[in-house]
């Protein structure tokens, strides 16, 4: 059975940092595209970062550019995210996705994916 179990959510303020993990397991890990994903309250599921299934070739939203550092280690079947920087509008729940495609990652129809984890930024 996979299963994806993201933690290190919490409460930051502004400007502050977090660091997501995503555990993995029930798969291949190192076969596999990740990424991170993000929902905030009455909008749509958006795309955060992903990384390849090396791990060589990280690609960012636009909007977390320069703030976000998208790693994986395929050794302890883990993906990580490190958020600085962090803005009021980062607010979301996250997520952690697989898949063999990047089309289908890319296109948010993943076929993995972990429960969430809640990280809120006050102003």
């Amino acid at each position: 059975q996979v299963q994806l179990v993201e933690s290190g959510g919490g409460l930051v303020q502004s400007g502050g940092s977090l660091r997501l993990s995503c555990a993995a397991s029930g798969l291949t890990f190192s076969t596999y595209v990740a990424g991170w994903f993000r929902q905030a309250p009455g909008m749509e599921r958006e795309f955060v970062a992903r990384i390849s299934m090396s791990g060589s070739k990280p690609y960012y939203a636009d909007s977390v550019k320069g703030r976000f550092t998208i790693s994986r280690d395929n050794a302890k079947n883990t993906l990580y995210l490190q958020m600085n920087s962090l803005k009021p509008e980062d607010t979301a729940v996250y997520y952690c996705a697989a898949d063999r495609s990047t089309a289908q990652l890319m296109g948010v129809r993943a076929g993995y994916w972990g429960q969430g984890t809640q990280v809120t930024v006050s102003s």
